[in-house]
């Protein structure tokens, strides 16, 4: 049965009816005259040719055609109500897309606990998520293929708040030979085993991070990967604290006792690419980005308590 478009208001008055519990009440609700109330409704009757509503003591209610009238009614209602929402936001300057790349080392549950929170304020926009290691924020930056990044470098030309520390440890299996040595470590004793690290995925600038004075050095493409060669014995390497947290407790990575360099912390900052004109999707995310960290930080600053 095809609903004339006229009819969407006569649907949101019966609707307002039945949740007031009658006529008077509807009107007072929607600020109209109880006579219009009654006149739409009678003319949405005459027009299906069936009884929405009966009278039951002091209230009004649906009958059983009426119920099952009203229940899809009530989904166009809300599709329309979407598509006037969406064209208000559109009209405003709500972006229809927005880019998001995040650097690889950033907190899986802050960034799932963000998106959460954004994801009720932006039914209406599309989200594309990029994550990126190293340098790549660079080129994203610079080949504007991002509305909004958390990156580790920044390049020239772009203005960023710094958002959270990262800290890494060097660690391996607990049975890794590096551990067999019970004493202190230093730079010639790592040198002489497998160590394992991340490609950086940038193109324009590629660089390398840390130490890498090892002979032996495997270079993975994941930090996942490179997570679980570790975990099965397989070199060592500087990990971030919060994704070995679960393997140090449970003993399947050991921190190595390094005299100096044991750990290290890397700065992630947050960058929004167009800063003197951000959208409005932009500027919720942003601010919901740095209410987050700030929520899950340490009093003392550094990695946030995750």
């Amino acid at each position: 049965m095809k609903i004339p478009r006229s009819t969407l208001e006569q649907w949101q008055v019966l609707q307002a009816i039945v949740e007031c519990g009658g006529y008077a009440q509807a009107a007072e609700a929607l600020h109209r005259s109880q006579s219009s109330v009654s006149y739409m409704v009678a003319r949405l009757q005459e027009q299906l040719g069936v009884e929405l509503l009966e009278i039951d003591g002091r209230r009004a209610k649906l009958t059983s055609t009426g119920e099952t009238l009203l229940r899809r009614a009530r989904e166009l209602l809300d599709d329309a109500f979407a598509l006037e929402d969406l064209a208000g936001r559109l009209n405003a300057g709500w972006e229809a897309e927005l880019r998001f790349a995040v650097d690889s080392l950033f907190p899986s549950p802050l960034l799932i606990e963000i998106l959460r929170e954004f994801e009720p304020l932006a039914r209406h926009t599309r989200v594309n998520m990029e994550e990126v290691i190293l340098s790549e924020a660079e080129d994203v930056l610079i080949g504007k293929r991002a509305d909004i990044v958390i990156a580790h470098r920044v390049p020239a030309g772009f203005l960023s708040d710094p958002l959270l520390d990262v800290e890494f440890i060097a660690v391996a299996h607990p049975a890794h030979p590096l551990h067999a040595l019970n004493r202190r470590l230093g730079e010639e004793d790592l040198m002489r085993h497998l160590h394992m690290v991340v490609r950086d995925t940038g193109v324009n600038n590629p660089r390398d991070l840390g130490w890498l004075g090892s002979t032996q050095r495997w270079t993975v493409t994941s930090p996942a990967t490179r997570l679980e060669m570790i975990c099965g014995g397989l070199g060592f390497g500087w990990l971030a604290a919060h994704k070995v947290q679960e393997h140090l407790a449970s003993g399947s990575l050991k921190e190595l006792p390094l005299g100096s360099g044991g750990r290290r912390r890397v700065p992630l900052q947050l960058v929004v690419a167009n800063a003197e004109r951000p959208g409005p999707a932009a500027c919720q995310l942003v601010a919901i980005i740095r209410e987050v960290v700030a929520r899950h930080a340490r009093p003392t600053g550094g990695c946030p308590e995750i």
